[in-house]
């Protein structure tokens, strides 16, 4: 078995403040895939419902997960992590698949649509939030984050998670109702 190259050993090497570089990248870029694809789910969800009580709600949630991606790519910039590319192109496109999923519908929108959106949508805020709490342990040990920084991004994470499942429960509900009303059930 061959020794590590000096180029790998330095790749894997924690960084002086204990934390593996190398992984911390790997890990902050499937993040940043998730956020891409949030992003790109939010801004959708928020057009398909601009004017309605939803909208209004999830107008600034979407905004703010956007504000969020920007954030994450300001953390990985003061760490020194190279954003994947491949990977952000990853999330754009699974975001763009997930779209083509039959919803029973051809033309129309499926009233599934939104509540299906919402709950992806409490899913991928959950995963930043664990991200968000990852980060701040780590700012323990690594000087280049901002304590701060990460409560405010954990505080903000906190309040989409309750908007988007109150809003997730009320469309569940609707749905779920009309369905039963219509079998006469």
């Amino acid at each position: 078995m061959n020794a590590p190259s000096s180029s790998e050993t330095s790749q894997r090497r924690p960084h002086a403040r204990g934390v593996d570089m190398k992984v911390l990248g790997v890990y902050l870029n499937d993040h940043l895939a998730g956020a891409t694809a949030g992003a790109l789910r939010a801004g959708g969800l928020a057009r398909t419902t601009r004017g309605s009580a939803l909208g209004r709600a999830v107008g600034p949630v979407a905004a703010e997960i956007a504000q969020d991606r920007s954030a994450l790519l300001g953390i990985m910039r003061g760490l020194g992590i190279p954003v994947r590319r491949y990977k952000v192109c990853a999330g754009w496109a699974g975001e763009k698949l997930a779209r083509l999923k039959s919803n029973g519908r051809l033309i129309r929108r499926s009233p599934l649509s939104t509540m299906l959106e919402l709950e992806a949508l409490r899913l991928g805020v959950e995963g930043k939030t664990a991200g968000w709490q990852t980060l701040r342990r780590l700012s323990a040990v690594d000087q280049r984050l901002d304590p701060a920084q990460l409560d405010e991004l954990l505080e903000r994470a906190g309040r989409q998670q309750k908007t988007l499942e109150d809003w997730r429960i009320r469309e569940a509900e609707a749905v779920l109702h009309t369905v039963r009303q219509a079998s006469g059930d």
